[in-house]
């Protein structure tokens, strides 16, 4: 195709995308990663993503992929469940932010993902063992692909469930001065028992999953081109004070305002 599907989107199935041809940004949850010819990528199940392929003198090239896709949770679940398999099993669980596969290894995955093609019957289901298996002795010197991922506890009901309530109301408020105290009122919870409670469930803490939200906020409308102010922006985005939002933002950004302004500029933009 002239580019790859342009919708940020995601999918219960983890994946392994092989770029052959085409050049662009990869964007993983709110974090950017140039992308080129023969770079490699897995990404984790349920984890929002899109390649937006860059053009070069105004016109797409050709792009082209391999992906692999396979739901963790589906049919190979019980498969994963047994001993022989739980060091794939740890590699899936604790790779669910991504990675990029390093340049020195492009050659053995690679090789991998053409043999794991070009299998049939049970050699595929082989092959693709032998993949996770090279997967996961590389991931152990890789970066993820973004900084935290919210994951809720699987152990809630089916339905709306209290820590799905409870962000949706964080969601909903956290432009307002919104403070430990509302949010554990709101669940009817001593504020102790709240911190306990939020972090057995989201694996972070209320402050931090808070500051995200924010901060993502802020990053929507720099990204849009908002020609208020920063400050102006962090303040309608909850932040009471510009020394602290200056400090959260380097926290979660990795670097300034002004910084992840020009980086994105710089990685979407240019060649377009």
């Amino acid at each position: 195709m002239d580019s790859f599907y342009p919708h940020l989107h995601k999918h219960q199935e983890a994946q392994l995308m092989w770029i052959k041809k085409g050049q662009g940004v990869l964007v993983v949850e709110d974090t950017l990663h140039p992308f080129k010819e023969n770079d490699i990528f897995f990404l984790g199940a349920n984890q929002p993503h899109v390649f937006k392929s860059m053009s070069q003198d105004g016109l797409f090239n050709e792009s082209r992929s391999i992906s692999i896709f396979f739901d963790p949770n589906g049919k190979l679940k019980s498969l994963f469940s047994l001993g022989e398999f739980e060091s794939l099993n740890h590699f899936i669980n604790s790779n669910s932010r991504g990675f990029k596969v390093p340049d020195a290894y492009f050659n053995q995955i690679s090789e991998r993902v053409v043999q794991l093609k070009s299998a049939d019957e049970l050699d595929k289901l082989m092959q693709f063992f032998y993949l996770l298996r090279s997967l996961a002795m590389i991931s152990k010197e890789t970066d993820p692909l973004c900084i935290e991922r919210i994951e809720f506890n699987q152990d809630e009901p089916i339905g709306i469930s209290r820590i799905s309530l409870i962000c949706n109301y964080i969601k909903e408020n956290f432009k307002k001065e919104l403070s430990l105290e509302d949010v554990a009122n709101y669940a009817n919870l001593t504020p102790q028992a709240f911190c306990r409670y939020f972090k057995k469930h989201c694996g972070v803490t209320f402050v931090s999953y808070l500051n995200r939200i924010r901060i993502k906020e802020v990053c929507n409308h720099l990204n849009e081109g908002d020609l208020e102010s920063v400050s102006f922006i962090a303040y309608n985005c909850g932040f009471n004070s510009i020394t602290n939002f200056n400090r959260v933002f380097k926290q979660v950004r990795g670097c300034n305002p002004k910084e992840y302004t020009d980086n994105y500029k710089n990685t979407v933009f240019t060649g377009i």
